[in-house]
């Protein structure tokens, strides 16, 4: 419930104010708590930022106010103020070159992760309860990750995405951030609509790819033993499957033959049909924000940051290519991940490639950490399943992350199991990170 002051805010906020909820005489699900909102949703009144300062320049103030942001004052939390972004959305490192890059609470000489960073610090920091960002490739649960604390990427189109400036509406969504999973759950029963069926499932299968852990570049950090250690110790070693999720696309997505060949020479650790499916999902969103807003940049020519300005500028000039492809690789991927984890079964992956980059790190080495950590990224983001980025800890000084991430609209039912894991994950993360410090 504590507000950072300006000088100790770790550069979370782009702006201060106070969004009180409704007087009301019954206790509201969110009372008392406190929560900040990423400079991508209107709020009536108050110019969207969308983190450029050219971009506030050419906008007026919002005639309305984003569902999501109403439905979490009218649930009685009340907001502290607007957070820091990259700009237009279009990064994972959470680096501002205007507004500055909020500071990672966990690992203060790394990035913060994007492009919801500084909603990300500010619950981080404990400025906040919980914050609001939005995530279209992995900008709810990178910065989740980096800063060590829970964040959901919904369903895709389960959580309402009016009045919030678009990025790529087809891969857009509204996620949310927490430090403990009973404020998030606090805050998930608000946002999350309620299912036609309520019966609590129990999953009755996790896949735990060791390709997808593999892209890791090392098992050091254990995370892969300490997923199959939990689940086998929480639902049965019967409930684990670990095959391998790149060959199983490879199966049952026919469409993914005519890339495979140009993604399968990479030396990296990598997955070529994960690969595939990172590249085909980039096209598809560069499209989308070309269409909403190369004539912006065109007419305005803003001033961009180092590295965005060259993706975006790529984006607003780029060829589409063969767009029917990319659409049947979509919907044969959404078809195949469905049957995988079927109605009650669990994907388990890395939320990210490993530890989050230091600050200023070299462009080459950064994009080969990018191109990782879209291959596992994009798996959400082309299903447009549910995923939960949950912190394990922090080893050797960088926070440690697990996601889990079930179909289609079974938001509800993940976040059930994550509750129902997270303990024996904490347990188990406690048992293999002592145990290898004792072995050193």
């Amino acid at each position: 419930m504590a507000m950072g002051l300006e000088a100790g805010d770790y550069g979370a906020f782009m702006e201060k104010f106070e969004l009180l909820p409704p007087q009301s005489e019954q206790q509201l699900p969110l009372h008392g708590l406190t929560f900040a909102i990423k400079d991508i949703f209107d709020i009536s009144g108050r110019v969207t930022g969308f983190g450029n300062p050219d971009w506030a320049r050419t906008h007026a103030p919002a005639a309305a106010a984003s569902p999501v942001v109403l439905a979490t004052l009218a649930a009685g939390a009340t907001s502290v103020g607007k957070t820091v972004m990259d700009e237009m959305a279009y990064s994972i490192n959470g680096e501002n070159a205007h507004y500055g890059t909020p500071t990672n609470p966990c690992a203060p000489d790394r990035v913060p992760g994007g492009s919801s960073s500084g909603s990300a610090v500010a619950v981080a920091a404990n400025l906040v309860d919980f914050a609001l960002g939005t995530d279209t490739g992995g900008s709810v649960r990178v910065p989740a990750a980096y800063c060590g604390i829970f964040g959901l990427r919904p369903s895709h189109g389960l959580v309402s995405t009016e009045n919030v400036t678009p990025m790529s509406q087809m891969f857009d969504t509204v996620g949310w951030f927490a430090r403990d999973l009973s404020t998030f759950s606090r805050v998930s029963n608000v946002l999350l609509p309620l299912p036609a069926d309520n019966t609590a499932k129990q999953p009755t299968q996790f896949t735990i790819p060791k390709d997808c852990f593999e892209i890791l570049g090392s098992l050091k950090d254990q995370t892969y033993q300490i997923l199959n250690a939990s689940v086998a110790k929480r639902f049965g070693s019967e409930a684990v499957d670990n095959r391998n999720l790149g060959e199983f696309v490879s199966n049952n997505v026919p469409t993914i033959g005519k890339f495979i060949s140009d993604f399968s020479k990479s030396e990296a650790p990598s997955v070529p049909a994960l690969s595939v499916i990172s590249y085909v999902m980039r096209c598809l969103q560069r499209s989308e924000f070309k269409a909403n807003h190369a004539e912006w940049v065109k007419t305005v020519k803003p001033n961009l940051g180092p590295g965005i300005r060259e993706r975006v500028y790529e984006a607003i000039t780029s060829e589409d290519g063969p767009m029917e492809d990319f659409h049947a690789l979509k919907t044969e991927f959404k078809s195949a991940l469905s049957a995988l984890v079927k109605d009650d079964g669990i994907l388990a992956i890395p939320t990210v490639p490993g530890s989050p980059p230091k600050l200023r790190m070299d462009a080459g080495a950064l994009e080969n950490f990018r191109a990782r950590a879209f291959s596992l990224l994009s798996i959400a983001g082309l299903s447009g399943f549910c995923q939960l980025s949950i912190p394990l800890g922090v080893r050797d000084g960088v926070p440690v992350s697990v996601s889990l991430v079930a179909r289609h609209g079974a938001d509800r039912f993940l976040l059930s199991v994550a509750q129902e894991l997270y303990e024996t994950l904490k347990e188990e993360t406690k048992k293999a990170w002592s145990s290898s410090q004792s072995s050193l």
